[in-house]
């Protein structure tokens, strides 16, 4: 394991090298050259980008204006995807946009070259507005331009231009026209595109996100933590079929062999804090003691977590048929949902204000409104739902798209499915791989494949 990580975090590395490496290539000449002023110039001023421009005021450059209710999965992000490709493509043929100086954080307030040059990567990418490129100063129409670029890659939209939004703003323009070619291919051939169910639910797995869909709108919107580079989350179509209320954990042999077997090594009292029990098949409970946690023995056995407080799954769990036996879930470990690398799990997806989406789910189920899920989620009992109508479920994986032209979303390849090494990793994602080994039930560790 060590050597793999080793090796991915060199990949890292090599695709900083090689993105700055072709950008600096490509947009040497703009350095002190009148002729690639003119050719950024021209770029901004083309007629041709039509109502792409219109947009490109303060008003199109508030990061609400990023957001939107329209559905990864709809036609309409289709056509708004496509014309964002047209749109790069003529950045593209134009040279692409200049490199920005990756040096100091930039912020609000400070003045200097690599300003203008961030000035003129944020307007050839529709963040900032045509007639306020030429200055020096990070002011407030480039803040908000910063904000809207950093909402737009997945970024913490703070408007301060530091590590991973120079490693964004420094992606080749013809880098991310593939990237976006690429995704429209997916989204062409993935037929809840074409012929949307009524209600469904959607987890893009690179914006670890999830979004309830309903009549063709986003009624709820949800973030997400989803599998690690090295245990990944699937691609899966099926139906939620059944919700378990203050749900039993069961630990997978996988789970009992790397985690439980050395931290019993470690702590012979750790089970038993964590309220977790041993079984042997034909029910009998077997005591901690007696298994000899020097040897693989206890990888025979069935370890169940009791519902509560310490459960991985905490409050909630959502079944789906699938042969990756993957779901979704609560989790105690809600910090987990305001780190910028959420791909933490061992390939189920946890969900943040999952009880909003239990209520959506169970609208339709006599008897389980919203206070009755509370209730039973109060007294620590497992309780089910089964849904009379089972809510189509889809895990896939979009890194570029765009609900509106003028809007488009890029997100970091963290999988390698893209078919561009260079777009697969960068440092920003290395932390995926760092396994915590102090405590695998406090990251909720759920592997079910």
């Amino acid at each position: 394991m060590k050597t793999k990580k080793t090796t991915l975090a060199a990949s890292a590395l090599t695709r900083r090298a090689f993105v700055l490496g072709t950008a600096g290539a490509g947009l040497t000449a703009f350095a002190g050259s009148a002729l690639a002023q003119n050719a950024i110039d021209d770029l901004l001023s083309a007629p041709s980008r039509g109502n792409w421009d219109d947009q490109f005021d303060m008003r199109g450059s508030n990061v609400k204006q990023v957001a939107s209710n329209s559905p990864v999965f709809s036609t309409s992000t289709l056509q708004s995807t496509q014309a964002a490709i047209e749109s790069y493509r003529q950045i593209v043929a134009m040279g692409g946009w200049p490199m920005v100086p990756d040096q100091a954080p930039m912020k609000l307030g400070v003045e200097g070259p690599a300003v203008a040059a961030l000035r003129q990567r944020l307007a050839m990418s529709g963040d900032l507005a045509q007639d306020r490129v030429q200055s020096g100063a990070f002011d407030s129409f480039v803040d908000a331009a910063a904000k809207r670029f950093q909402a737009r890659h997945g970024l913490p939209a703070d408007g301060v231009v530091s590590t991973y939004t120079y490693k964004a703003l420094n992606v080749p323009a013809d880098l991310r026209l593939g990237q976006l070619m690429t995704n429209m291919n997916r989204l062409q051939n993935e037929p809840m595109v074409q012929a949307p169910a009524p209600r469904f639910v959607m987890v893009n797995i690179p914006a670890a996100s999830i979004e309830a869909v309903e009549n063709g709108r986003v009624v709820q919107r949800h973030t997400a933590v989803v599998g690690k580079i090295d245990r990944q989350s699937p691609i899966l179509n099926s139906q939620i079929t059944n919700l378990n209320l203050n749900p039993y954990w069961h630990a997978p042999a996988s789970i009992v062999r790397r985690d439980i077997i050395p931290l019993m090594q470690k702590d012979p009292t750790y089970l038993e804090r964590n309220e977790i029990h041993i079984f042997a098949a034909d029910g009998t409970e077997i005591p901690p003691q007696s298994i000899n946690w020097q040897t693989e023995e206890a990888v025979k056995y069935l370890f169940r977590q009791n519902p509560g407080k310490n459960n991985a799954m905490a409050s909630v769990k959502i079944n789906f048929p699938n042969p990756h036996a993957v779901y979704m879930h609560d989790t105690p470990q809600q910090g987990l949902f305001s780190e910028l690398m959420r791909f933490a799990s061992s390939g189920c997806v946890r969900v943040q204000n999952v009880r909003d989406l239990i209520v959506w789910l169970a609208r339709d189920e006599p008897g389980w409104d919203r206070q009755r899920i509370e209730q039973v989620i109060a007294t620590r009992q497992r309780q089910d739902i089964d849904l009379t109508h089972p809510v189509p479920v889809f895990f896939t994986y979009v890194t570029a798209w765009a609900t509106d032209p003028t809007v488009v979303q890029f997100r970091d390849d963290i999988y390698h499915r893209d078919g561009v090494e260079q777009l697969a990793m960068s440092e920003l994602t290395t932390t995926a791989y760092a396994a915590d080994q102090q405590n695998p039930y406090a990251r909720g560790d759920d592997e079910g494949y």
